[in-house]
C-alpha cells in the first residue's frame, strides 16, 4: 500500500514538474511576445501581462507541491543534523506535519479566493479571476498529501530521500 502511494505520488510529482516547467516557457514566450510588441512593433498586446501573471501563479504553486514530495525546497538542516537520530526522527514528522498544515490551509483559504473571485472577468483575458488562484488550492491539496506520505514513511521507519541535484554537489 505505502509503495503504490509512493509510485503514485513520486509520478504525480514528476508530471507536476514538467508541467510547470512548460508553464514558465509559456510564460517566457509571452513576456519575449509583450517585449517585442512594446519596443519593435509599437503596440503591446493587451492580454500579455495578465496571461503570464496567471501562468506564474499556477506554475509557482505546481512546482511548490512537488517540492514538498521530492523535497527539493532549500531548508537549514543545521539544527537537524546536530541531533540525535531519534530527535532527527521527531523533527521530520513535525516539519513535514507543518507543511501539511501549511497546504491545508493553502486548500481552506486558496479555495475561499477561488469561490469569492470566480465571478470577477479578468478583462484582458476573458476568463473568470479564479481561474488564475484555483492552483492554489489545487497544490495546497497535493502539498497536505505529500506531508502526509512524508509522516507515514517517516514513522514506518522508510523515509523518503530529498532529491538532490547532482550539479549541487
Amino acid at each position: 500500500m505505502i509503495a503504490a502511494l509512493a509510485r503514485a505520488t513520486h509520478f504525480a510529482a514528476n508530471w507536476l514538474v514538467r508541467i510547470a516547467a512548460a508553464g514558465l516557457v509559456a510564460m517566457t514566450a509571452i513576456v519575449g511576445w509583450q517585449v517585442f510588441g512594446r519596443y519593435v512593433l509599437n503596440s503591446s498586446p493587451s492580454w500579455s501581462e495578465q496571461a503570464s501573471l496567471t501562468l506564474m501563479i499556477w506554475y509557482v504553486s505546481l512546482a511548490a507541491a512537488a517540492g514538498v514530495r521530492e523535497g527539493f525546497h532549500i531548508r537549514i538542516v543545521a539544527l537537524e543534523n546536530a541531533m540525535p537520530p531519534r530527535v532527527q526522527h521527531w523533527m521530520r514528522i513535525a516539519s513535514n506535519t507543518i507543511v501539511g498544515a501549511c497546504g491545508l490551509a493553502m486548500l481552506v483559504w486558496g479555495g475561499e479566493l477561488v469561490v469569492k473571485t470566480w465571478g470577477h472577468v479578468i478583462p484582458s483575458l476573458g476568463l473568470p479571476r479564479g481561474l488564475a488562484y484555483l492552483g492554489l488550492p489545487i497544490s495546497g491539496a497535493l502539498m497536505a498529501l505529500f506531508s502526509l506520505e512524508r509522516v507515514i514513511e517517516e514513522i514506518v521507519g522508510k523515509p523518503l530521500e530529498d532529491e538532490e541535484d547532482p550539479r549541487w554537489s
